[in-house]
């Protein structure tokens, strides 16, 4: 029975470890906003992050895209991002928490859409 308790008590450790390691932010610097404009390429609206890549003008007119990782769907969804607000091909500014690491990308701190909303949708905002 002791053994049987170890076990068990090592799974619980070991998960809550793993779920704490995906809510990290710890790739993204929280301290440095940067806003982009670009084209939506790609629109994920997944458990348990949202993602959007972004066809951004970089320098000397070369594209670069962007990956953005955004919030759950329902996160967005209460904050008055629906699905159908996002497609391929729309125009966007986004703000986000860069990368630490110095690669284009970041976490979504506020977006706005084509029509002008703006909307909140990061941990940084």
């Amino acid at each position: 029975m002791r053994q049987y308790l170890r076990g068990l008590i090592a799974l619980v450790l070991f998960t809550a470890s793993q779920a704490m390691a995906h809510h990290s932010f710890a790739a993204f610097d929280l301290n440095k906003t940067v806003v982009i404009q670009g084209e939506l390429t790609v629109v994920r609206f997944t458990n348990p992050h949202s993602w959007f890549e972004v066809k951004v003008a970089g320098a000397e007119g070369k594209s670069e895209m962007w990956k953005i990782e955004g919030l759950s769907p329902q996160q967005l969804f209460s904050r008055g991002l629906k699905r159908s607000a996002m497609k391929v091909g729309d125009k966007v500014t986004l703000t986000v928490n860069p990368m630490r690491n110095g690669e284009v990308g970041g976490s979504l701190v506020n977006i706005t859409l084509a029509d002008g909303t703006t909307l909140l949708g990061g941990p940084g905002q």
